[in-house]
């Protein structure tokens, strides 16, 4: 019994695919579209056992560099039906995927560009809020070396934490896998917003 006024802490619980599970939220775009591709991967906790019931949410540019949202004044190309964001429950192997357009380039700091990326929002039971991460490509290897998000972090490995490695799909469509390591020595850098 708590003491009137005082509630006791709760992390998310496993209800959290439950609550937020819609069919194809996984698809951004469906995989006809030219230039799909797939992002997929799996969730691991901190001892390396893959996460049966998280959430993984991503936000991105277009092709072009433009988000869909109001705050996105620039003038590049708008494409219509693309909002840019999507939701993945992890199934009972931990496994996600997302069917997306790589991102063009975005503004950065002091008149740069940062490198093709897609924000990640992960949601799991015993988390008190989401982590936030990104995900950059391994094919674009220049981009990467300019982005300064990426190059903040000063250690490769854990820099290679958040680069998807490119693989010829079973689909008949472009994969890149990203895994996503909540703890432990393979730990994915996750960003303190």
């Amino acid at each position: 019994m708590s003491k009137l006024g005082i509630t006791a802490s709760q992390t998310v619980g496993p209800f959290l695919t439950i609550a937020l599970k819609a069919d194809g939220q996984e698809y951004i775009v469906p995989e006809t579209v030219e230039g799909a591709l797939k992002l997929s991967g799996r969730v691991y906790d901190g001892e390396g056992q893959v996460v049966p019931d998280a959430v993984i949410e991503i936000w991105q540019a277009n092709i072009f560099g433009k988000y869909d949202h109001p705050e996105d004044t620039s003038d590049f190309e708008i494409i219509n039906d693309f909002s840019g964001f999507g939701r993945s429950c992890t199934d009972k192997d931990g496994h996600f995927f997302f069917i997306t357009l790589k991102p063009g380039r975005v503004p950065g700091r002091g008149n740069t560009l940062q490198a093709p990326h897609v924000s990640v929002n992960v949601f799991a039971r015993g988390m008190l809020k989401q982590q936030v991460t990104r995900i950059y490509f391994s094919d674009e290897v220049k981009a990467n070396t300019e982005d300064s998000v990426l190059n903040s972090i000063d250690d490769d490995s854990a820099r290679n934490t958040l680069i998807a490695q490119r693989k010829e799909g079973n689909d008949g469509i472009l994969e890149y896998t990203f895994d996503i390591h909540l703890q432990g020595k393979m730990e994915t850098v996750f960003f303190d917003v």
